[in-house]
């Protein structure tokens, strides 16, 4: 029997317990800033699994080690989710763990603290099997990345002293090995007029008039901003509007809106804020750009922050890391994985965006699911992702 035999074998053998694990995970609400509980159960999972060390850093991200070999690899899944909307929206309590059909449904299974689960048990496989080489394994379970992706590594990496020679980001990729996707930004644009009574409004000046201007020109710059074969287009839109004004019958003095702004190859937050600020309108109007800034306090208590700023990365097909999980994803799979990318943004806008590690996606489950009402993983693929993550390392250590 092959190694990989073995780990099929003995992921169909932790299925109940990966279940159990997966139902307990799901049954704790783990919103941003709010990841103490599941941080803890993931722990004690950890422990059990035999885990030769584990630790919660000062943000509160939970960091499961397997070996101490010379190549260092990080898996990261973000633990933390987005709220559940309207409850009467749901089919079903999100937060009860529901199990039917071969899948398990609730807020976190898609998008994405069920990829810990796959995550824990690779660990686990690694040590009982005696499949430990030259490497390290880390298994994160990381915070706050539904408020700002790549915080939580960048701080790992930076202020706690993990340095991966490669990551693994296991954000729901359908089995596939995804290397790269679009940054992204958010900015603010404030016009400013002068405040009268709305009686008589050409007695001032109306700030929300003077954004309407600045509205459409955005518009038609999104048709025109630069598109990649691999990654797509970049985009830019309006997501919020505000104005301040003395009362309801008074022009308003000041107008703000907010973009989202999906940056593709080759674009960088310089270009996007002076693209903006080139506008015609917003030089007629004297409007403000700026780059938003992310300030929040974790779990723990520590204040963390950074501009929101997330760059776009990609990784050549042709590079070790991809080649490897695609070895791995076959292994997995019985077939050759697709290789592909994520519409969304995720943590790897910091270990390869911002740091350049090199950097891949494979996880369970299908990232159209994220943030919906409809969010649900397939029991199959957990095991199948567990094969994955205990058969990559042993393509990358020498």
């Amino acid at each position: 029997m092959t190694d990989i035999d073995l780990l099929r074998r003995t992921a169909r053998k932790y299925k109940a317990k990966m279940l159990r694990f997966a139902r307990d995970l799901v049954a704790i609400p783990s919103f941003s800033g709010q990841e103490g509980r599941v941080v803890a159960r993931i722990k004690a999972e950890m422990k059990k699994a035999g885990f030769d060390e584990v630790r919660i850093d000062r943000m509160g991200n939970v960091i499961g080690r397997v070996g101490r070999g010379r190549t260092k690899i990080m898996v990261d899944a973000h633990i933390d989710t987005v709220g559940v909307g309207d409850p009467k929206a749901w089919k079903w309590d999100p937060f009860k763990g529901k199990q039917e059909g071969g899948k398990i449904f609730g807020r976190g299974a898609t998008d994405q603290k069920l990829s810990m689960v796959p995550m824990v048990y690779a660990g686990r496989m690694l040590k009982e099997l005696g499949l430990l080489g030259d490497f390290t394994y880390w298994a994160v379970g990381s915070c706050l990345e539904e408020d700002c992706d790549g915080l939580p590594l960048l701080h790992l990496i930076k202020k706690e002293g993990y340095k991966p020679d490669y990551v693994v980001i296991t954000e729901p990729t359908n089995l596939a090995v995804y290397r790269g996707h679009r940054g992204r930004m958010e900015m603010r644009v404030v016009a400013k007029g002068r405040s009268c009574h709305a009686s008589a409004p050409e007695r001032g000046v109306n700030a929300v008039v003077r954004m309407s201007d600045i509205v459409r020109e955005i518009a038609r710059l999104d048709r025109r901003l630069k598109k990649d074969k691999f990654l797509g287009k970049g985009t830019v839109a309006v997501t919020k509007i505000e104005c301040q004004t003395p009362s309801l019958n008074a022009v308003p003095d000041a107008c703000s809106i907010y973009l989202d702004r999906r940056l593709t190859a080759g674009e960088t937050m310089r270009l996007a804020v002076a693209q903006i600020a080139a506008l015609p309108s917003v030089k007629r109007h004297k409007a403000k750009v700026e780059v938003l800034r992310y300030e929040a306090r974790a779990w723990t208590g520590l204040k963390v922050g950074q501009d929101k700023y997330f760059p776009t990365w990609v990784l050549p097909e042709k590079h070790k890391l991809v080649q490897a999980a695609v070895r791995a994803g076959t292994d997995a799979l019985g077939r050759a994985p697709k290789v592909d990318k994520w519409v969304f943004s995720t943590n790897g806008t910091a270990s390869a965006g911002r740091l350049g590690i090199p950097t891949v996606g494979f996880g369970p489950a299908d990232e159209i699911y994220a943030h919906t009402v409809d969010e649900f993983m397939p029991v199959d693929q957990l095991l199948k992702a567990a094969v994955f993550y205990a058969a990559l390392p042993r393509y990358l250590a020498p």
